[in-house]
Formats: C-alpha cells, structure tokens, sequence
C-alpha cells in the first residue's frame, strides 16, 4: 500500500459538499485555520451553503470531541485517514512578494506551501474549486486540484449535449411507424444494441435523403421504437423537432422527471410551463421557481422593498414565459382569464426557490428555472421531496452558471442527468435551436 497523501482543503470545498472529508479514502487531510474563520460566516442562514457550513463544523467537533489534534491529526473514522487544522503559517521567504494582499485566499495557499515543505517525499496538493486560487497556486509552483467527487465526465456532457442521432429506415418500417396502428417498431430494425429507456432518435426514409425527419423514442414498457407525436399546448406548437421531443417528455405521464437545457431563447420555460397548464386539471398545483443568485451569501433580506419589490427582478423572466402564453389569447378569451384565475386562486405559484423549498410537493408540476445554479446535494434535495403525482422539470443552460464554485461537470443539472440517464421515468431532451429570433440564434453563435 502507498504512502498517503495529504490534502489541503479550500472553505468551498465543504461548502460544496459537507461530507467532503469523507471522500479522500485513507488519504489525510489538513484543514487551514483561515478556512474554519470562513465557514464561520457562512454558518447562519437557510440556504444550502449555510447548512454545508453548519453540517462539516458540527462533524469537525465531532471528531475532535475530547482531544486535540496534535502534530499529526486525529482519525476520521474506518478505513479513513487523518484530519487535523492547521495554524495559519507565512509564505516562505522566496515567495514573500508574490502576493501583496492579506486575504484568506493568500492565507490558505501559504498554509498548503508550508504543510508541503513540511512534508518532504509525501504528496500534498491544495484542494479548490475556486479556478483563481487554483491559478494562484500553478504560479507559486504548488499542486493544486479541483473538488472532483460528484464532477461528470467530459464525455457524458458531450452526449447529453449533442444532436440526436438520425438513422434511415426501410419505406416499410417507416409506414408502420408513422402509419400504423401501434406507431411502433422494433428497436432490432433501427439499433443493434438496446436502447436506454426513453432514448430519442430521428428517423429518414430510406433513399430519401430529403425526406421529412420523423421523431421517435424508445419506449422501455413495450419495448419498442415509438412515434413522438406533435403536441400543442395551451396554443403553444413545437417549431423544431427538439422542442417536439421536449414537449413530448413535458406531456407524457409516466415520465416524472424532465431535464431540458440549450441557449438562451430555445423554448426550455416556455414549453414546461405551455405543458404545465395544458395539464393542470391532471395536478393540484403548478410551482415555476428559480434559484436567486445574489452576490456573495447575502440573504433577499439585505435589498429595498417589501417581497414583491426583492423578487421582481428575480421573477420578471419567468412573468415574461407567462405573458408570451398569454399574449396568444385577447384579453377577455376564456383562456387569458382563467390564467389569471389560476394566478389569482395560487393554483399557479411563481415564487423565488427559496420561498417554495418548504412546501408540499404532492401531485404538483413543479418546474425550476435556471437549474444549472443548483448544487447536486440541492436538487436531490427538492427531487427526493416529490410526492406521489408530482412531475419536476429542470430547465437550464449549463454553460451559462452563475454561482463561484459550480461548472458545467458539477452543477445540479448536469448531475441529475448523469446520475438518472436510463431511468423509465427520466428524459433529458437538449434544445439546440433558438427560436426567439433570427437575430437572437445569430448573436447566440457569433458574439
């Protein structure tokens, strides 16, 4: 067996996931006193980074519980190594220049050069998922790694995030498919290898090479290959064939968790909440939310204004998805007052992430707005409180995170379709086409 190694952790290590130090096997682990002084600050509030802070210090004291930690730290528990926290020490010498501000950032670093030279012919890296400090580190010739444990591979983002695949098809499997009275066929016909439940393909004719592109999935209950139908909802029509797919995945009962992401402008809201309201006599409530991102771990509380006021900025795109449904009826149609009466009744609920988590999920359509600024442990907790009945839609784009130490490896969106990619009950449709406008799809690609 190899010698162990140690790590040096960085504040949003913990922050990102409270069982962090459980995750180093036998290797051993030295927490920066700088890092404690930061988590300190983090620990009041009601958001997840709040509760990772509380939860990592709690099992801390736990382990220290009776005992110092001494030179060489104090066990973390079977099979693991050892974990100790580390007085803050001075750059050395050589280095002293380098960086001119005291900060904890420059702290934390120094601490990880000191526990290195200390440490001589054993491995010591620094920890981070801030991409500065870890730019910090490279510069002063310290190893330094990203937080990797719930990190998805490259790979499975390229696939997630690629153009269905298209396939031809003999003339005669195509009739069945699209004519016949099951509209199905056998995945033999089209694969060679089973396909994952609700796997999506685009089908043309055989010899036809301009012929009309028919979309279908794979159905895990029959076992076959199944026409996707165009479907309308509340007057919204898919204009591309993955919007087809998604309001298909958005329409379908035994499918109970959808995640759409694409670019700004591909329908991703619009669809779940055009399918949300085509089904709402199917649920007891509609819930449309987002995460609020605000500059550092300040609460809504800190802005001016009353709830509305706070939330208005927050809420305004999602009000916009509404008004775009709306706007297709007069003012006084049946179907624009009966949305307002949805609003009106809290049938229809569109209220920050934050104000929801607390809620009943029971046979509820919830669906959550830029989803990629969630962390993993987030959305398993709001997916794991579905109760019988509830469908939850994750829309995002997850090159487009705005939180510090999430990226499009780590984020929630990404590792909810990772972790429930063949699931019968999970879809994932990738939105490629913007289709806000001709000038949106343009400065999507170019600017």
């Amino acid at each position: 067996m190899g010698k162990p190694k140690i790590f040096v952790l960085d504040t949003n290590v913990p922050l990102h996931d409270h069982k962090a130090i459980r995750r180093f096997q036998d290797n051993n682990l030295v927490i920066p006193i700088a890092v404690i002084e930061e988590l300190d600050k983090f620990k009041k509030g009601n958001d997840t980074l709040s509760y990772n802070a509380r939860h990592f210090l709690r099992d801390l004291d736990k382990i220290s519980d009776g005992k110092t930690f001494g030179a060489e730290g104090l066990p973390i528990g079977k099979d693991l190594g050892l974990i100790k926290v580390e007085p803050n020490h001075p750059f050395p010498e050589k280095l002293k220049n380098l960086f001119v501000d005291d900060i904890q950032d420059h702290r934390i670093l120094a601490t990880a050069i000191w526990v290195r030279d200390n440490h001589p012919g054993t491995f010591v890296a620094l920890v981070t998922k801030d991409v500065n400090l870890r730019m910090k580190a490279k510069a002063a010739g310290m190893e330094v790694q990203d937080y990797l444990t719930d990190r998805v591979d490259e790979a499975r983002i390229e696939n997630a995030n690629s153009e269905v695949q298209y396939y031809t098809l003999d003339p005669a499997l195509m009739q069945d498919l699209v004519y016949g009275p099951e509209n199905a066929i056998e995945w033999k016909a089209v694969v060679q290898k089973k396909p994952e439940a609700n796997q999506l393909f685009k089908l043309r004719w055989e010899g036809d090479k301009n012929s009309e592109v028919v979309c279908a999935r794979f159905d895990e209950d029959r076992g076959k290959i199944v026409l996707i139908r165009s479907h309308t909802a509340y007057g919204i029509k898919p204009r591309n064939d993955e919007q087809k797919m998604a309001l298909d995945a958005l329409m379908n009962p035994k499918v109970k968790l959808v995640t759409l992401t694409g670019g700004a402008g591909t329908g991703k809201t619009l669809l779940a909440l055009a399918a949300a309201l085509e089904q709402e006599n199917d649920f007891d409530h509609i819930y449309i939310s987002r995460p609020t991102v605000i500059l550092g771990n300040q609460d809504i509380g800190f802005l001016p204004g009353d709830k509305n006021t706070k939330m208005t900025p927050f809420l305004q795109p999602l009000m916009d998805n509404l008004n775009v449904i709306k706007g297709q009826f007069k003012a006084s149609s049946r179907e624009a007052q009966h949305l307002d009466g949805l609003l009106k009744d809290e049938k229809l609920i569109i209220e920050p992430l934050a104000y929801i988590r607390g809620r009943s999920l029971g046979n509820a359509f919830f669906i959550i707005d830029e989803a990629q600024n969630l962390t993993p442990l987030e959305v398993k907790t709001i997916v794991t409180r579905a109760g019988e009945g509830t469908k939850i839609v994750l829309t995002g784009d997850i090159f487009q995170i705005d939180q510090p130490y999430l990226d499009q490896w780590s984020n929630g969106l990404t590792h909810t379709g990772e972790k429930m990619d063949g699931q019968k009950l999970f879809q994932h449709v990738f939105l490629r086409k913007g289709e806000r406008s001709d000038l949106s799809e343009i400065a999507a690609k170019l600017l």
